[in-house]
């Protein structure tokens, strides 16, 4: 038997349906973010901290040097807000260059 093009059918496809989307999930259900802190210390110098600031973030030389001048000035500064799994890798990083950096749960 030879099928002609008025004899052949698409395959039925199945129907798919968006599942409930972030923005019909109710703001208590949404992982909560976790702040990323460097805080002062006395040992590691300035232009060190901006260096692994730029190694850990990728960040460019003047965002490094303005989070480490909030460090030194007022003795910490906020880094970024990522997921839990997120936060503890950069805090992990830091810490392997010997920065004082913890995490917190941000409080939004």
């Amino acid at each position: 038997m030879i099928l002609t093009n008025a004899t052949k059918t698409a395959p039925a496809l199945p129907e798919v349906r968006p599942g409930p989307g972030v923005k019909d999930r109710p703001v208590e259900d949404l992982e909560p973010g976790y702040l990323v802190i460097c805080w002062n210390d006395p040992v590691n110098l300035m232009p060190y901290v901006t260096h692994v600031f730029q190694v850990v973030f990728g960040w460019r030389k003047p965002k490094a040097e303005t989070h480490m001048l909030e460090v030194h000035n007022n003795g910490k500064s906020v880094l970024t807000r990522e997921s839990l799994e997120k936060a503890e890798f950069y805090v992990h990083e830091l810490q392997k260059y010997q920065l004082h950096a913890t995490m917190e749960r941000d409080g939004k």
